[in-house]
């Protein structure tokens, strides 16, 4: 039952999204991949029941309107670029030291700042700052990351 509710609070954001007369393709993407990663964030640190959907809800929220402003400005490529920094950080950055990513065919930048590595529930995880410039506007992402078993690193907050 709750990833029903969880899924009907996805495609009712993603409505809502939808009707603006100003969204591109971008933007509902964006609040798309932003609802449902912070939904699912939400949910995960909410703890009981009540506090689950409440999480599930303030993190769909907070997600969408992050992701759709970001999915505005942000490309294909430039996404790609972001993406492969903040995994180059996650991997073997130093600690403290940022991975810097430019995309030459829009004029948007970034760089992640990786923090040190610590271990957890027998996994390894690592805080960092994602800087997005776009317009030469800083848009900040702050997040923990963890190593799932199969090696990849994934976002959990």
């Amino acid at each position: 039952m709750p990833a029903l509710r969880f899924v009907a609070l996805a495609l009712f954001g993603l409505s809502l999204a939808a009707c603006s007369t100003d969204s591109g393709p971008k933007e509902i993407g964006g609040t798309a991949a932003g609802a449902v990663a912070g939904g699912a964030i939400g949910n995960a640190v909410g703890g009981s029941t009540g506090n689950r959907v409440s999480g599930t809800v303030i993190g769909a929220a907070v997600g969408a309107f992050i992701g759709n402003r970001i999915g505005a400005a942000l490309d294909d490529d430039d996404k790609r670029r972001a993406y492969t920094a903040q995994m180059q950080a996650l991997e073997s950055g130093p600690s403290g030291a940022p991975v810097a990513w430019r995309n030459p065919d829009s004029g948007r930048y970034g760089n992640v700042v990786p923090g040190p590595a610590y271990q957890t529930n027998g996994g390894y995880c690592r805080q960092y700052t994602h800087t997005v410039y776009i317009d030469a506007k800083p848009q900040i992402e702050r997040g923990t990351a963890c190593r799932k078993p199969d090696g990849s690193w994934s976002t959990v907050s």
